[in-house]
């Protein structure tokens, strides 16, 4: 159904519930996932969360200078990167990490042009380090990356199966929205991105599914056009 995709992972994910460091097993797991769906001819951009390791936002970032927290949440995202990249190129695929933060030992710097050539060669790239500035998460840094690459539509895959009228985990009376618009996002105050990002992603006609990676099978399912979690448009 989709030429070209961004797949926004959350360092929670890749954690699979430990809440810190990265669990091998289910990082392979969703490798072996991503790597079925490349190999189908979908081009594949990944952007990584770092919160299983450290969130600027965090309370135990909360003493800190907000600047310098950032930073370390970006070089989260880079530990992350390089786990997936790892797992991914096992099962015989190529996969290049691109940082926003220059490591050249580590990684590619982000290069858009770069970036969009690595894709239509087929391999999978992995989008590190946010957007290389504080203040800004990687939920933004999924948007803009999206924007950037062209690509059809932005996939986020979370610990829950959708967007909800509250937090599922929290409030056993919470309702799953099917279909939402960016603005209504906004206006009831729901917590699927920052402010940043759902404006960034409705002021550029960029579509998101919202969708659960804890079932395995689910990121084929969705590329493929199958209904599943909850659909945002502008």
């Amino acid at each position: 159904m989709y030429k070209r995709v961004l797949l926004k992972l959350s360092g929670e994910a890749l954690a699979a519930g430990r809440g810190f460091g990265v669990d091998a097993l289910f990082v392979n797991k969703v490798a072996e996932e991503i790597a079925e769906v490349a190999r189908s001819g979908i081009q594949i951009a990944i952007v990584v969360g770092g919160g299983n390791f450290f969130r600027g936002v965090a309370e135990q970032a909360i003493n800190m200078d907000r600047v310098a927290a950032d930073h370390m949440g970006m070089l989260s995202t880079v530990i992350n990167a390089v786990a997936l990249q790892d797992a991914i190129e096992k099962t015989g695929l190529y996969c290049r990490v691109m940082s926003a933060i220059a490591m050249h030992q580590i990684a590619e710097p982000y290069i858009r042009r770069r970036a969009v050539r690595h894709l239509e060669k087929g391999r999978i790239v992995i989008f590190a380090a946010g957007t290389g500035n504080p203040f800004f998460s990687t939920d933004t840094a999924a948007s803009l990356r999206a924007m950037e690459i062209g690509a059809d539509v932005l996939l986020k895959a979370t610990s829950v199966d959708g967007i909800y009228t509250s937090d599922p985990k929290k409030d056993v009376h919470a309702v799953k929205i099917d279909e939402i618009t960016y603005m209504d996002i906004i206006k009831r105050g729901l917590k699927v991105m920052d402010t940043t990002a759902v404006s960034l992603c409705k002021d550029n006609n960029m579509k998101m599914i919202i969708f659960s990676m804890r079932e395995h099978g689910n990121i084929a399912r969705v590329i493929a056009g199958e209904k599943l979690g909850s659909l945002v448009t502008a």
